[in-house]
């Protein structure tokens, strides 16, 4: 019984994926010609931002310790921005 007292409960990788990266709404202002806010700014988000939120985009990696130390082989090409340091990343340590 005291096993499970010390224990501390993670949930799956992929469920901690799906509350930090946010998907992209294909129209956020409504339907076209919708008159519904038609006066208002467009919201992307109506809930506060929490810590490690950001938008999933599909020229990411998800899980860049997969990709560490392997340049990209387009000439001209954008760094992929990996830690040397670092070989895991939230949500797939353990803390």
């Amino acid at each position: 019984m005291a096993d499970k007292e010390t224990k501390s409960y993670t949930d799956f990788s992929n469920v901690e994926t799906q509350k930090n990266f946010l998907a992209v709404e294909t129209l956020p202002e409504g339907p076209y010609g919708s008159p519904i806010r038609k006066n208002k700014p467009v919201e992307n988000k109506s809930t506060p931002w929490r810590e490690g939120q950001r938008y999933h985009s599909a020229y990411n990696y998800e899980f860049k310790s997969l990709h560490q130390n392997l340049p990209r082989q387009m000439d001209g090409a954008h760094p992929t921005h990996d830690d040397p340091d670092k070989n895991e990343e939230l949500p797939y340590t353990n803390t």
